[in-house]
């Protein structure tokens, strides 16, 4: 409760809706945002159906690996933009960890998931003051589906040979133990304020 309580407080204070900038604007960059996530999921999950078909889920082990970071930072260099995804119980610390702004958001989402809300559809954006600057910021949320039980599940559902390769590559990985329909975490994309939004393009 008092860590809930913590980060509320910091996502307040961190985050502040700026007035300076057209509506249309704002709109404009939340309707790329939205494309670039749906983009980024969409590839992500054609090759992970790819893969599962291909060698089952030890070889679609590589696509998060390896394809995802991949796609990301295709998108974020297209754009001009970071995209990456994050979550609470990370995989790789190195790429998955949300900043406090995040963390605030994914906080909210799980709450909705609490009350029954599905991820699906859930989302979030808002212009936010950094020290750096004004960022316009946006997560799509990531549920969990049936296939990704057999590398996020329980210790039931994930095999040996499974475990074996999760723990070779990721030492520190606390993504297991989900169900189906949990919040696994978010798609998060930020836009520098002071960059003139381009024309979303896919990498």
């Amino acid at each position: 409760m008092k860590r809930t309580l913590l980060m509320t407080s910091l996502f307040a204070g961190l985050s502040m809706l700026s007035t300076g900038w057209a509506e249309e604007d704002v709109a404009a960059r939340k309707a790329a945002a939205e494309a670039a996530a749906q983009s980024l999921m969409q590839d992500l999950g054609g090759r992970l159906k790819q893969e599962m078909s291909a060698g089952g889920p030890q070889q679609a082990i590589a696509v998060c690996r390896d394809a995802a970071p991949q796609i990301a930072g295709e998108l974020s260099r297209a754009n001009g933009w970071r995209v990456t995804r994050v979550s609470t119980k990370v995989r790789n610390p190195m790429l998955g960890t949300p900043d406090v702004w995040e963390q605030g958001v994914l906080a909210q989402f799980s709450e909705r998931v609490a009350k029954g809300e599905s991820p699906a559809g859930m989302a979030h954006s808002e212009v936010v003051e950094e020290p750096s600057g004004q960022y316009f910021r946006y997560m799509k949320a990531i549920g969990v589906q049936g296939a990704c039980l057999h590398c996020h599940g329980s210790d039931a559902q994930i095999t040996d040979p499974v475990r074996a390769e999760l723990k070779r590559h990721y030492p520190l990985d606390e993504g297991t133990g989900y169900s189906e329909g949990d919040l696994r975490g978010a798609v998060s994309i930020k836009q520098p304020m002071d960059i003139p939004l381009r024309a979303a393009k896919a990498p």
